[in-house]
């Protein structure tokens, strides 16, 4: 069953790119418009942040497996972007964090018997060290040899950015080897610890030889996204209800340009002057509005038809502050754009 949904959705990918240059009517959006949905534990219920109950993800399972999407590999995803091609309608990527041992005993059990491709980030040091809740290798190997796309997440699970650049960069480096050591096969694609990033982080990653890296803040993604700097919806107990997950895998990329601040680290202007250029015209766009996870609503100046400024007037705190900007779309979906600031302790 697993390998005929793996072979459908290869498939669904393939049939994504003649879409483009055939014109294959029905089969693809005109749009490369994807989710990824993002989880750590799986009925671990003493971790309620990072944890999702077993009946909130058989219940996530069952939606995607009647709910008119299609669940396509992180890779796929991203090399049909790069590419230029289409997605299907309701594209959904599924990734899984840290390689607790959860998602070995609870989660692939259950995909497989969906059918639906995922990746898993390893953090290779608890797994070398064999500690308490993690996978060992032998788990991971059966994992990949069965078709689930492994990746990097680091060594250690490390703040990346407030690590210093020799870290980060024998980080980058000892968690590619070690999968490629454990399973013969390179990690393609990277996700930060904590979803924390830089530009200098992002550089890194890239010239790591990954093809794209995930951050932990919520939105969909376009063709035009920053590939080094993706968004994912994080499911945890308090977060993984159905009107939450619905409203999430129906998400629709709100097209971005031009960001400010350019770097996700906060050091000097606090709070940040943020905001953004619409790529195109989005029926509705007075609509929009944006949350600040640490104050609240933010006021929105437009410029123009398409330049957007957000200002809000609390510093950001220490750590992760997320902000999201959101707006009603087509067919009771949701134009959906995240960003996760970090500010140095």
């Amino acid at each position: 069953m697993y390998i005929r949904r793996l072979i459908k959705n290869t498939l669904c990918a393939l049939l994504a790119g003649l879409a483009v240059l055939g014109g294959i009517a029905g089969e693809a959006t005109a749009d490369a418009n994807a989710v990824v949905i993002m989880y750590h534990r799986f009925g671990e219920s003493r971790y309620p942040s990072t944890n999702v109950t077993i009946k909130q993800f058989d219940a996530h399972l069952e939606e995607l497996s009647t709910g008119g999407y299609t669940v396509m590999a992180l890779p796929d995803i991203i090399k049909a972007m790069r590419s230029g091609q289409a997605l299907p309608e309701r594209t959904v990527g599924i990734s899984i964090d840290d390689a607790y041992l959860s998602v070995y005993t609870e989660a692939w059990p259950r995909l497989k018997a969906a059918g639906f491709p995922f990746t898993i980030f390893v953090a290779t040091d608890p797994v070398d060290q064999n500690t308490h809740d993690f996978m060992t290798w032998a788990q991971v190997r059966e994992m990949a040899e069965a078709g689930v796309t492994v990746a990097a997440h680091t060594g250690s699970h490390l703040h990346m950015p407030k690590a210093s650049q020799a870290r980060n960069l024998d980080e980058l480096a000892r968690s590619k080897k070690r999968v490629q050591e454990m399973l013969g096969q390179t990690p393609e694609i990277f996700a930060y610890p904590y979803g924390e990033s830089s530009l200098g982080v992002q550089a890194m990653a890239k010239d790591a030889g990954f093809i794209a890296a995930f951050g932990q803040h919520s939105g969909a993604f376009n063709a035009g996204a920053e590939m080094f700097d993706l968004p994912r919806f994080a499911m945890n107990e308090n977060y993984a209800g159905m009107a939450r997950f619905r409203l999430a895998a129906n998400a629709l990329a709100l097209p971005v340009m031009d960001l400010t601040p350019t770097d996700p680290l906060i050091k000097t202007h606090n709070p940040p002057a943020m905001g953004f250029t619409l790529t195109r015209d989005i029926k509705g766009i007075e609509r929009l509005s944006c949350f600040a996870a640490h104050e609240g609503s933010a006021k929105l100046e437009r410029l123009g038809q398409r330049r957007i400024e957000v200002r809000v007037e609390t510093p950001f705190p220490k750590g992760r502050t997320r902000v999201n900007c959101t707006q009603p779309g087509p067919d009771g979906r949701w134009y959906w754009f995240g960003r996760q600031f970090y500010r140095p302790e």
